[in-house]
């Protein structure tokens, strides 16, 4: 989950569009319609799902890797297993989607004034040179940051987040911060290695926002030289190609003019960190993903329902959403034709700010889907956090951007195991993960067999 503001930064920053490819064939199973009256979701079908996937076997499904890949089979398997097709037009229930991840092989090299500045640790990078003019914000108002290629940030009481969405879009290349407690937590938390953005490898990437840390005495050197040429550059740069793995099931509908939902969830996390600890990702997201296998499981039973339902799980979140992009910029179906996208995350336990037994939506108050959901028992209300554009910063907003109605359902999205070796399945509240589940099946299939389309409130629709 891109819960934090590394992988904002690859939202914010990604300019390109990845493209899918097929697999190898896999004859499309029949689609089961035998009775079910009830359905009751079994915590221990949830922990299995859960205990594959984080478990140390798959060590943590690090994006665009094999062991990723390994996570998308066990989808696709368990998706074909509960009599799922693959999606329409595809002959497998994986696509492929090729990437290039650049890394960085050395530090990078700042100079201020022409003098080197040594210690910087990059954080995010957007740009393999940058170069301008610095400008020094001393302030700890985010709102009052001001404009210009290189912006030095004093303040070790605005948080990173709130630096970086202060300066986007306006046309900063390099935001240098002054080293905090702050950023030594983001830093632990995007595992001690820098970022860089990553883009379809049939298409140039263009120049992005790049973001160092300075350690104090450095920065306050650097400051004293503000209105001077800054230029970094990134000497190490290696680019290589990668590939991620999204794992897509269909549910056929009844009626092919009734439209088609989409339910999903991203099955990638940090995988092993450069000094060998496994995050695990339990929480993030072996949780939505186990979710999303145990509404496949109940919608697949029963009656065949009225609207189609394509079940997700896509790869490379964590890199910067490009499953879910893919998918995106060529759709299985038109994405007209998507009544609705529902992805799920970090379900993994109760928020403390919300009603017990409750999950929250993204941008609830955005669409008129998260209320007609809950009026027929999801146990989904607003986000208590709206300060962090949780709605932004997941898979969900790749559709959302598309004019898809599209939200993320998540447990406690600021929990303190977050992108941390803690995330593993004994932090987990499994039976508070199966009620989420089981509260979600009944206004699934009445969303599938209704002919109600949730519509994006004022201003809720991106781009308004």
């Amino acid at each position: 989950m891109k819960y934090q503001f590394a992988a904002a930064l690859l939202l914010a920053t990604a300019t390109t569009t990845p493209h899918a490819t097929a697999q190898t064939a896999t004859p499309a199973p029949v689609v089961s319609a035998a009775p079910a009256e009830d359905w009751t979701v079994k915590p221990e079908w949830i922990a299995a799902h859960v205990r594959f996937l984080a478990g140390p076997e798959l060590r943590g499904r690090g994006s665009a890797t094999r062991d990723e890949a390994i996570a998308a089979a066990y989808v696709a398997a368990r998706f074909q297993g509960y009599g799922l097709a693959p999606a329409p037009g595809a002959d497998s229930y994986l696509q492929k989607v090729k990437v290039i991840r650049p890394r960085l092989d050395g530090d990078p090299a700042l100079t201020v004034d022409g003098k080197a500045v040594a210690g910087a640790t990059l954080l995010l990078g957007g740009a393999e040179k940058v170069e301008g003019t610095a400008t020094l914000f001393t302030g700890d108002d985010a709102a009052a940051m001001p404009t210009g290629d290189v912006i030095l940030s004093a303040s070790a009481k605005l948080s990173p987040s709130a630096a970086l969405r202060a300066v986007r879009g306006k046309g900063t290349k390099l935001l240098v911060l002054r080293a905090s407690d702050q950023t030594a937590k983001l830093w632990d938390q995007i595992g001690r290695q820098p970022r860089l953005t990553a883009y379809l490898a049939s298409q140039p990437p263009r120049d992005g926002l790049s973001v160092l840390i300075l350690p104090a005495e450095a920065f306050d050197r650097a400051a004293k030289a503000a209105g001077k040429p800054v230029a970094m550059t990134l000497p190490g740069l290696v680019r290589e190609e990668v590939e991620t793995t999204n794992a897509i099931g269909y549910l056929p509908g009844t009626d092919p003019k009734a439209g088609v939902i989409l339910l999903a969830a991203h099955l990638d996390h940090l995988g092993v960190q450069p000094d060998g600890t496994v995050m695990h990702g339990a929480n993030d997201n072996a949780s939505g993903t186990a979710a999303i296998l145990e509404l496949a499981h109940a919608l697949s039973s029963g009656k065949r329902h009225r609207r189609g339902i394509l079940f997700a799980a896509f790869g490379a979140e964590e890199l910067g959403g490009f499953g879910s992009r893919a998918f995106a910029d060529a759709p299985p179906v038109p994405l007209t034709d998507i009544v609705a996208n529902i992805a799920i995350e970090m379900i993994g336990a109760q928020d403390p700010k919300l009603p017990a037994g409750t999950m929250m939506m993204t941008g609830y108050e955005r669409s008129t889907l998260g209320p007609a959901l809950a009026e027929r028992g999801a146990l989904v209300v607003k986000d208590p956090y709206p300060e962090q554009n949780f709605f932004e910063r997941s898979d969900n907003y790749a559709l959302a951007r598309r004019g898809v109605v599209a939200h993320t359902i998540s447990g406690w999205a600021v929990t303190p195991t977050y992108h941390s070796p803690k995330d593993t399945i004994d932090a987990l509240d499994i039976p508070f993960m199966a009620g989420a589940v089981q509260s979600l099946i009944g206004p699934a299939r009445w969303l599938a067999d209704s002919d109600f389309r949730p519509d994006w409130t004022p201003g809720g629709k991106p781009g308004e």
